[in-house]
């Protein structure tokens, strides 16, 4: 039998490991001179003015909400379609999750839908790029201007993401990045946040290492001084050069990588496209899809079993599967905080049918092959009608 096909696996190199070896024999184990080097080379390739490494995509997202004055009393618009760090975050900020639905063809927030839950108390937006397709961003940043709002992109899967030309990073006033161990781009954990605004940079930095005054991260330096002082009761949110060595390395290779995630996506879709009643990821030639997610759709109607036995005929035939997401106000804790199922159907309709295929540049044709086989034998075996388009 053949070994299973992991459902994510990170592409790491022997120049990854050098880079890590090299941090490892400067000394410099916590923010350094790499951490400083990976912040310029990735607001260069983003295309924004400032980027500040952080520990993760979480850190990045609390600490923007802080930087742009979200606290108790106001509300943050986002999309119940994401993982609860998005929620979460708000949380912690003291203010309140107001979700709007989403667009069931790209996974995303129904930007025409935003305007209908902004009140007095709206503060911000959260637009998630699912699967690293774009939002609407020209729409949103358009509401944002009149309505006087800061838009916080999760950018957790947008890593090469444009929308209409322009990249992820560049676009909303501050944008937050992830680097965890499944992303298109990959430090074990960490997270990048980027903006054009020097002022919200400054706050996110010093906030990101105990509120210390600027550059407090090199007073052990023969360059740094023993004095600082802080400036607001901050957080460790840092990130450290180790994690930056391997995210130089990452960088160097993310277009290489990318092409690969592109090229088994399009594999994907020539092949399963003959499946009727199975919905594929949405792409549009006007923008550039990160592919960090491949998520196909069963639709109701069309197989005897259910979404949970499909996964558990994908698992029998070696190929690991995850389910992108359960919406955050289905969980417990949002239950408690009055939100109810049924309240945002695209969202739970979506989910009830999403299972997240293997993608990553580490696959090789033939296991992207063995996922296609899989997949059509499961659904063929179990149609109610299979008919074939051609």
């Amino acid at each position: 039998m053949n070994p299973t096909i992991p459902y994510a696996l990170p592409l790491i190199d022997e120049e990854e490991i050098q880079e890590v070896v090299d941090a490892l024999k400067s000394n410099w184990l916590s923010k350094g001179p790499k951490t400083v080097e990976f912040e310029k080379r990735f607001a260069a390739y983003a295309g924004s003015e400032y980027a500040v490494g952080l520990n993760s995509c979480t850190a990045g997202l609390h600490l923007s909400l802080l930087a742009a004055g979200v606290g108790p009393g106001d509300e943050v618009i986002t999309t119940p379609y994401t993982f609860v760090a998005t929620a979460n975050t708000i949380i912690h900020a003291g203010a309140k999750p107001v979700f709007v639905d989403i667009d069931p063809r790209t996974l995303n927030i129904d930007a025409a839908r935003i305007v209908e839950k902004i009140t007095p108390r709206t503060k911000a937006v959260i637009p998630v790029h699912f699967a690293g397709f774009p939002c609407d961003m020209d729409a949103i940043m358009a509401i944002a201007r009149t309505y006087n709002l800061i838009v916080i992109e999760d950018a957790a899967h947008a890593v090469y993401t444009q929308h209409n030309g322009r990249m992820i990073g560049s676009i909303g006033d501050i944008t937050c990045f992830s680097f965890y161990a499944t992303k298109n781009l990959v430090t074990g954990e960490g997270g990048m946040v980027t903006t054009n605004n020097a002022e919200l940079a400054d706050r996110i930095r010093v906030m990101g290492l105990h509120g210390m005054s600027k550059n407090a991260w090199n007073r052990y330096s023969d360059k740094g001084s023993w004095f600082y002082e802080v400036e607001y009761p901050g957080f460790k949110y840092n990130m450290t050069d180790i994690q930056a060595a391997m995210g130089l390395r990452q960088l160097d290779k993310l277009n290489m990588m990318q092409e690969i995630r592109a090229q088994y996506a399009d594999r994907y879709n020539r092949a399963l496209s003959s499946l009727e009643g199975l919905i594929l990821p949405h792409d549009d030639s006007r923008h550039r899809h990160a592919w960090h997610l491949y998520v196909i759709r069963l639709q109701p109607g069309f197989l005897t079993i259910d979404r949970a036995r499909f996964i558990e005929e994908l698992k029998e035939r070696g190929i690991g599967t995850s389910v992108h997401f359960i919406p955050v106000h289905l969980h417990p804790y949002y239950r408690s905080l009055g939100f109810r199922p049924g309240d945002y159907p695209q969202a739970e309709s979506v989910y009830e049918g999403a299972v997240s295929l293997p993608l990553y540049p580490k696959m090789t044709v033939e296991q992207a092959d063995r996922v296609i086989d899989a997949v059509t034998e499961v659904y063929r075996k179990y149609a109610k009608t299979f008919v074939e388009h051609r």
